[in-house]
């Protein structure tokens, strides 16, 4: 037990990470993923039933069976539409900002 020096045991609580000055950024990040949370249950399921209803069997007149299939393959499209916004928004949201090359007055 006297080989662990003060320093040992204080290590951990060093290694925590602060994150009081990037407040700004954490609450952005939260912002960010609850859009993107509500966008992944409300669209999908919206666009399932709209495209049901209004697409598969009124305008285009199929089967109850076959508007849930077709339904179900836009709302899959709608999900992986919504994956690839978050992971190109979060992917970019870390970054800064592209500065424009050219003439600066």
């Amino acid at each position: 037990m006297d080989n662990y020096g003060k320093s040992a045991l204080a290590s951990p609580i060093q290694m925590a990470p602060d994150f009081r000055g990037n407040e700004s950024s954490l609450v952005s990040a939260l912002k960010t993923l609850l859009f993107f949370t509500i966008l992944m249950v409300t669209l999908p399921i919206g666009l399932y039933f709209a495209s049901k209803a209004y697409i598969f069997e009124g305008f285009m007149h199929m089967s109850s069976s076959d508007s849930y299939f077709y339904a179900a393959i836009v709302a899959v499209l709608a999900v992986h539409v919504v994956l690839a916004l978050f992971v190109y928004v979060a992917w970019n949201e870390g970054s800064p900002p592209k500065r424009k090359e050219g003439k600066h007055d």
